[in-house]
């Protein structure tokens, strides 16, 4: 009897290894069935890419996109020449409008009895004013700095 349970506990323990190995064996067969998965896709985005490849004809496609910046390029010199057309024509019928303008202040001007350049001849120029305080006025420049102070007030010159 003793000898029995020894034998049985043997191969209980027999049992445990053999499991244990076929639940290696199962995991090693699982492992090569997704790399042979992984193969099959990869062959598969190899064989897409490789037919991607013959259908793209390079000179062909730079041939497109030079005659493309080619066109473009004339495109935008004609679009050019079209606005400088109409802002010539615009700038005529503004000039004229403007001199029709200023015809018709001046009569009415004349009528109501103002002289304006002479009026205007007397008033004090913005210009004059403003140019001789800034004139007069030192101002201490770090060394390496511009040779001119700046006067724009820190409007960016609008």
């Amino acid at each position: 009897m003793a000898k029995d349970l020894v034998r049985t506990r043997r191969y209980v323990q027999k049992f445990y290894q053999m499991r244990t190995q076929l639940q290696a064996v199962g995991l090693r067969i699982q492992t090569l069935r997704s790399n042979q998965q992984m193969a099959d896709a990869m062959r598969g985005a190899t064989r897409a890419m490789a037919s991607m490849n013959r259908g793209l004809n390079l000179p062909a496609i730079q041939r497109i996109m030079n005659e493309f910046e080619k066109e473009s390029a004339t495109m935008d010199m004609k679009e050019e020449m079209m606005s400088d057309a109409v802002d010539g024509v615009m700038e005529d019928d503004m000039e004229d409008e403007e001199e029709e303008g200023d015809k018709i202040l001046q009569q009415v001007l004349e009528e109501i009895g103002i002289d304006v350049s002479q009026k205007l001849g007397e008033a004090p120029t913005a210009l004059h004013a403003a140019a001789t305080p800034i004139a007069n006025k030192k101002q201490a420049v770090a060394l390496g700095g511009d040779d001119l102070p700046s006067t724009s007030g820190g409007d960016n010159g609008g």
